[in-house]
């Protein structure tokens, strides 16, 4: 009942694992071989201990298999990562944990998994049949990548399985979808349509599962979705740096009448100009990006709730989250604007006043009075220092690396490599037989037809990402002027 307390933390030496990549990229092989012995002799998931499926796939399994993939590299970007005697433990280990994690897709009748499972007893007697969208929705990049590593089925097919049964759950008026279900039923018990808690990830996947994996039914269902919160969600003008009216802004609604649920919005839709960067709306993430970054101005952090009518947080703690810098980073990659690395400046000089603390960084229990909580999300490692190093790691191998990589939900970096693309089990597979059918990256088109990255003009690069007037009004939009 308690938001702001996730019971994740499994007893597994959290950090430790959510990290591991984070010392690869930045270079630092002494570190990330010492902390991966460290997890191949220490750590075991044969614990009675219940986590919730979703934080345990994207902090956990996600973050062996990404160390797996930078151990076995031949080509070494991040410098010598290579373990001696390496006999892939990581992916042993990763494969330990998913089997432990597969009850919680039996004995369901929608195929959308329990939420929590113990991981010596399977789902525990007493479990919720009610599920987030994003928590069940969001698991097809890791379980994708371990069958394809592994060349068992089993754990996409479980993965895929559940994403279209959330797919076909959509309502037939808008073509959204809520926010929480009934595994058994398939009713939605939580009809809020958003970008963000309950919703986020859900959309994120649906694309990065199509650029990992090229499975044309991936991208089907983001552009549709993408469609439909562009024709819902979104209030303001049309353009985001031209016209007359408000900026754009994306809101909570009825994901059954598109109307309007309530009037906050939360931290975690930040990530979203990120996600718009990757489809090539460009113009629509720098809006939206900057609306973000006007709140983190004005309290040194990002509320997780705040209120667009009220002007003021709704639910006043951050717990160091990294949605607003992967946002950055990725807008920098896009526009080399220099702008983003203030903003980048920005977040780290108020990271370093108002949340260290003596043997760490602290949640802020408050963004108004900055009060600290005894806590250090393990996100705070594995995403937020991440991208904010990256953004000024210019010559880091990860940008000028041959092999191109992408970043699950939790920000560990995943190489988008050949063999991810080749399944064996196409004809196993739940649905559509032309399932097989692969779309080649350049067929990747934005929706609402903005810039695509490679259009950036050259003003973008060394101007104001937007015109002053449309910045003032996104200050006083938020209470700044």
């Amino acid at each position: 009942s308690n938001l702001n307390i996730n019971d994740v933390l499994g007893n597994y030496s959290l950090t430790l694992i959510d990290a591991l990549d984070t010392l690869a990229v930045m270079g630092n092989s002494s570190e990330f071989q010492k902390a991966v012995k460290l997890v191949i002799d220490t750590v075991s998931f044969d614990k009675d201990s219940t986590v919730q499926v979703f934080e345990a796939t994207i902090r956990v399994l996600g973050s062996l298999l990404s160390a797996h993939i930078i151990i076995t590299d031949s080509k070494q970007p991040f410098g010598d990562m290579a373990i001696k005697d390496y006999d892939n433990e990581l992916l042993h280990m990763a494969h330990d944990l998913a089997v432990r994690l597969l009850p919680a897709f039996e004995n369901t009748k929608t195929g959308i998994p329990y939420p929590r499972v113990n991981l010596k007893k399977g789902v525990p007697p007493d479990s919720h049949n009610e599920t987030c969208t994003a928590g069940a929705g969001s698991l097809l990049v890791e379980f994708g990548i371990l069958s394809r590593l592994l060349g068992d089925s089993t754990f996409e097919w479980v993965a895929r399985r559940a994403v279209k049964a959330l797919w076909n759950l959509r309502s037939n008026n808008t073509g959204l979808l809520g926010n929480v279900v009934d595994i058994q039923t398939g009713h939605w018990v939580g009809k809020q349509s958003g970008l963000g808690a309950g919703s986020d990830s859900f959309y994120e996947y649906l694309l990065k599962s199509y650029i990992l994996f090229g499975e044309k039914e991936d991208l089907d269902m983001f552009n549709a979705a993408y469609r439909n919160i562009q024709n819902h969600l979104r209030r303001g003008r049309e353009a985001c740096n031209e016209g007359e009216g408000d900026p754009p802004l994306y809101i909570n609604v009825n994901m059954f009448t598109g109307q309007l649920m309530n009037t906050w919005i939360d931290s975690l839709q930040a990530f979203f100009p990120g996600l718009q960067v990757l489809i090539g709306d460009v113009e629509d993430a720098i809006c939206l990006h900057a609306f973000y970054y006007a709140i983190w101005k004005r309290y040194g952090a990002l509320p997780e709730r705040y209120n667009w009518q009220l002007q003021a947080p709704d639910v006043p703690f951050y717990p160091l989250r990294p949605e607003l810098v992967e946002s950055t980073y990725l807008l920098y990659q896009a526009t080399k604007n220099p702008f983003y690395l203030h903003v980048g400046m920005d977040i780290l000089q108020s990271l370093e006043k108002y949340t260290k603390a003596k043997c760490g960084y602290a949640t802020l229990h408050h963004v108004v009075e900055k009060t600290k909580e005894d806590r250090m999300e393990s996100f705070f490692l594995s995403e937020t220092c991440k991208y904010l190093y990256l953004l000024f790691d210019e010559e880091n191998p990860l940008h000028k690396s041959g092999n191109k990589y992408m970043f699950t939900t939790e920000g560990h970096v995943v190489s988008v490599d050949e063999r991810f693309r080749n399944s064996l089990w196409q004809d196993i597979l739940p649905g559509e037989e032309d399932s097989a059918e692969k779309i080649k990256p350049n067929e990747l088109k934005p929706l609402n037809f903005s810039s695509n990255c490679n259009r950036v003009p050259d003003e973008r690069r060394y101007l104001l990402p937007l015109k002053s007037n449309y910045m003032r009004q996104i200050d006083r939009m938020v209470g700044l002027i």
